[in-house]
């Protein structure tokens, strides 16, 4: 296994400039900004990678559309990869909202897996949908010794942060990266 599985946070949407918990797919466009952002990533890589995935919701879809278009490739839509659903948090951008969306997640990287959001998505929902998928890639790609190419993942921050997290056996102080390598043999 030579190559690398890449989590990818997805460019700048409508959503995040106006601070909504904006969770369930399809969700907002990214801004011209955001398409900005899925380029420079395209750039600065340089080179294709031999696979690019994306979660259903749309500024996902569009960041690896921008990248795609960059590197000549195409993306491939992934189910289970999508933000963590905030419920009842849904479309809200008021402090009292993104307060407690935050204690839950701090709380999920505490150890609370069952803790729901309310009327949304636990950590366990979370980890049980999106894991599998990244396992899957890396039996399907990265565990075969003659793939030699990165996966490039196009998904969500608190989604992405939060497996990231389980999948390093980190807690959330000490996770900032967006990158998982996968041992080599």
């Amino acid at each position: 296994m030579s190559g690398r599985l890449i989590l990818l946070r997805h460019g700048q949407s409508h959503g995040n400039v106006e601070r909504r918990l904006d969770t369930r797919p399809p969700g907002a466009d990214l801004t011209d900004l955001g398409r900005e952002q899925a380029r420079e990533f395209a750039v600065a890589r340089g080179h294709a990678p031999g696979l690019l995935v994306h979660s259903v919701a749309r500024r996902a879809a569009q960041t690896a559309a921008e990248i795609a278009t960059e590197l000549r490739l195409s993306p491939e839509e992934l189910p289970g990869i999508h933000e963590v659903q905030a419920g009842e948090l849904e479309n809200r951008n008021d402090d009292d909202a993104i307060a407690e969306f935050n204690a839950i997640y701090q709380r999920w990287h505490q150890g609370e897996l069952d803790l729901a959001m309310p009327g949304g998505e636990s950590a366990r929902d979370v980890l049980d949908r999106y894991l599998p998928v990244l396992t899957d890639l890396r039996l399907r790609y990265l565990d075969n010794d003659a793939w030699t190419e990165d996966i490039v993942v196009v998904s969500h921050g608190a989604a992405i942060r939060l497996t990231a997290a389980t999948l390093a056996g980190w807690r959330a102080a000490s996770c900032s990266t967006i990158t998982w390598r996968t041992p080599r043999r």
